[in-house]
């Protein structure tokens, strides 16, 4: 009976795995890929020529919001990273019109410092990640072979913000709390909005307000999304998830012995997205809930994910 009830619960979530009967994270098989066994862009497969018309669309006044952080040496760290820069030397001028030129080495672990994009070869659960890619054959000392963020390719589409600290009354939500299917329900029908297939769903905790505010409580946890906010967003079939603070997902979580299982659900499982340590902020206060989104993750050949600005657009 208990195998009926889960080959059910397979079929109503659409026949993805969510969880394993000891709520743990299932491993995807190989080539579970919905876009084919050799598939290597997950939900970016999702950015098509009519989700860019979509998001044209709801350009209107052509307002840009930035909404990537400044990358320098205060930014907050997270699990023992760095960020260093340095102007090495000044070449000596030349040419009659003694032209000089400056350049900077920077020393950090690129994809995941500041606001950046977690790639599909980021996280996987035990030695299996995205579309059942194993560690061994794929991982090397100097990049991925399979499921670099080179792979990723651009984002437009269409953006909804919502600003959860406001539906709670809050300026900022507190550190581990855990964000609801049904908030983000409530979120939605607050505006009229419904989530579309192929969206960016960015989430305002106000987590942000403590960015090079107070790094240590920044770093301590954070406001986020829980399991059951994941599997509401993984059912509307979105590109990707943003909000403000370092990890996109509830810390500490509900269980302590369960370390960032949307991370797994998100991309792992599912090829869907993180975008994280984004300054929603302005964005907020002008309640701009629909916009145009645009983001061009840079070609880092092996890389786990990317740095950049990602824009809003109204």
């Amino acid at each position: 009976m208990k195998s009926y009830l889960f080959a059910a619960l397979f079929l109503i979530l659409g026949g993805c795995p969510l969880w394993a009967h000891d709520h743990l994270p299932e491993k995807p098989e190989p080539g579970s890929s919905p876009w084919g066994p050799e598939d290597e862009r997950g939900a970016a497969n999702r950015m098509t020529p009519e989700k860019v018309l979509e998001a044209v669309k709801l350009i209107k006044k052509g307002q840009v919001y930035s909404l990537g952080r400044e990358y320098d040496a205060g930014v907050p760290l997270v699990s023992g990273r760095s960020f260093v820069m340095s102007i090495p030397y000044a070449a000596a001028p030349a040419g009659e019109n003694k032209i000089i030129g400056l350049e900077e080495l920077i020393t950090t672990q690129l994809g995941q410092v500041g606001t950046q994009l977690d790639g599909l070869g980021h996280v996987g659960i035990d030695d299996t990640f995205y579309n059942g890619h194993k560690h061994p054959d794929f991982v090397t000392p100097k990049g991925l072979t399979k499921l670099g963020v080179e792979n990723v390719g651009v984002f437009m589409t269409r953006g909804i913000l919502l600003d959860i600290a406001k539906l709670k009354d809050k300026e900022r939500l507190e550190k581990g709390y855990e964000i609801t299917a049904d908030d983000l329900r409530e979120a939605l029908e607050a505006k009229g909005l419904e989530i579309h297939p192929g969206d960016f769903v960015l989430i305002h905790t106000g987590w942000g307000s403590l960015w090079k505010v107070d790094n240590e409580l920044y770093n301590s946890g954070q406001p986020g999304i829980g399991v059951g906010a994941a599997k509401f967003l993984i059912g509307k079939e979105i590109t990707m998830v943003g909000a403000d603070n370092w990890g996109i997902e509830v810390h500490p979580g509900p269980d302590p012995e369960v370390l960032y299982p949307v991370h797994q659900m998100l991309l792992t499982q599912q090829g869907i997205y993180n975008l994280e340590n984004l300054d929603t902020a302005q964005l907020a206060e002008d309640e701009v809930h629909e916009f145009a989104f645009f983001f061009a993750p840079l070609k880092l050949v092996g890389a786990t994910g990317s740095p950049g600005n990602p824009v809003a657009i109204r």
